[in-house]
């Protein structure tokens, strides 16, 4: 719990500050410095940190990046944090470029959740947004993880305006066809190298362009058993039933409740992802000393600012944060 009586029980990991994009918002043109090996955890270390956080209150642990699955055996760690930590609710946030080959795997092992990023369907905005041309791959890992798999899937697109804001309703369609929640999410002014203000969409104006209008959407209950514990607010096509989410960080941001920390590849925990600074918790998970990384973490937590609104802007990039 920090200071403001927030409950922390939403615990990010990033696994590795590589991937296989390059996506305009997530990094500057000329690419990020990797991170060399030996300064990113091991699968060990993060499991030791799992084993650390549960007792004091973790009940869910998402696993990012960069991109999580080009780190080599995350697949086969998955598997064995789950086996290790069968009441731990395991999820992963992915491109999906890799997800059609691991699909069969994750559905075997039981993960609580994927969601994928996705924020065009035009193979030449993709082109664009990602620099890369793993727009195929993409697609085909959305549709045969929905197609193999039970687990939980959501879609999350980042609007920008100009770009993509003319693609919202073909997104819900594209969404609804593969059973997934699709959610917008509005464009986070976290590094001034890539983000610009004519760019921003809000969350109001979302809606002006969603198809019926809003008098087809109803917002579901913050309470409802779909919402589970993430910053989306839900709301359902009255007509289809269909369920989107709208992640308004800037313009309705739900730091009051925010319930979530973050752990990057290096081992540093960030109470916002807007900090500036974290707390290099490296040395204590590889020394194993549970006490002195619980102590640590317990006052580093306390700590969590109140709101991102009073920090300024971050100087790191999204790919080695693990946003």
């Amino acid at each position: 719990m920090d200071k403001y009586g927030r409950v922390l029980s939403y615990l990010r990991i990033s696994v590795t500050d590589r991937c296989n994009l390059r996506c305009r918002y997530c990094m500057p043109p000329e690419g990020v410095q990797w991170i060399p090996h030996e300064k990113i955890m091991t699968f060990e270390d993060i499991d030791f940190l799992a084993s650390s956080l549960m007792p004091m209150g973790i009940k869910k642990v998402r696993f990012t990046g960069g991109e999580p699955f080009v780190r080599k055996g995350f697949v086969d760690f998955l598997r064995q944090i789950k086996e290790n930590h069968p009441d731990l609710r395991i999820a992963a946030t992915t491109n999906g470029s890799m997800l059609s080959q691991y699909s069969r795997a994750l559905e075997d092992i039981g993960i609580s959740g994927i969601n994928v990023s996705l924020d065009t369907l035009d193979p030449e905005k993709f082109r664009f947004i990602t620099r890369t041309d793993a727009y195929d791959d993409v697609i085909k890992g959305i549709r045969v993880f929905a197609e193999t798999t039970v687990i939980p899937l959501k879609i999350n697109t980042v609007l920008i305006n100009g770009f993509n804001d003319d693609e919202i309703e073909s997104l819900i369609r594209f969404a609804g066809e593969h059973r997934a929640v699709i959610r917008f999410i509005e464009f986070m002014p976290l590094d001034n190298d890539v983000w610009a203000e004519n760019r921003f969409i809000q969350a109001d104006d979302i809606f002006q362009k969603l198809p019926g209008g809003t008098e087809t959407w109803r917002a579901l209950p913050p309470d409802s058993a779909h919402n589970h514990d993430g910053p989306a607010t839900y709301y359902q096509n009255r007509v289809t039933g269909q369920r989107i989410g709208v992640i308004a960080a800037v313009s309705h941001h739900f730091c009051e409740k925010c319930n979530r920390l973050r752990i990057t590849a290096t081992g540093e925990m960030r109470a916002c992802l807007f900090a500036n600074q974290g707390t290099d918790l490296l040395p204590l998970i590889r020394s194993r000393d549970i006490e002195a990384l619980q102590r640590t973490i317990r006052e580093a937590a306390f700590l969590k600012p109140k709101s991102w609104t009073v920090l300024e802007n971050s100087e790191r990039h999204m790919s080695q944060i693990g946003g």
